[in-house]
């Protein structure tokens, strides 16, 4: 299972609370994980220079068709920001057609707590389910 690291492109101010965003994203068929893939490198790209971003990781299980991110934000206007920002807002509407499902989950925490483990992103998306 490949994993792209917590980067933290902004580090937050001590003493503040950020908003998490954990999210599982499935698409249909095994044929589309390489372009969803190319296209994810491409946001990720994007939010590791992007204003706000606070933290990010990424998991990908091609075989499974799933891909998990988690990313910890200034406040909710930044990350919608970055989500309408180009090339994420691209991305993103370019590859509704592929999509199988998709969850969201987003918490407020302490900026001391960064960053937020796998295990507990995964926990909160499944209570979600």
């Amino acid at each position: 299972m490949p994993t792209l690291p917590w980067v933290t492109p902004n580090p937050p101010r001590p003493g503040t609370q950020v908003l998490v965003m954990a999210s599982r994203l499935e698409v249909r068929t095994l044929r589309e994980v390489p372009r969803f893939f190319l296209k994810a490198m491409s946001a990720w790209r994007q939010v590791r220079r992007a204003p706000g971003a606070v933290g990010a990781s990424l998991v990908a299980e091609p075989f499974r068709r799933t891909f998990w991110t988690l990313s910890a934000w200034e406040d909710r206007a930044t990350l919608n920001a970055y989500v309408r920002a180009e090339p994420h807002y691209s991305i993103m509407t370019s590859l509704r057609p592929v999509m199988k499902d998709s969850s969201f989950v987003f918490w407020e925490g302490p900026a001391e707590e960064l960053p937020v483990g796998w295990a507990e992103a995964r926990r909160r998306l499944a209570e979600q389910a």
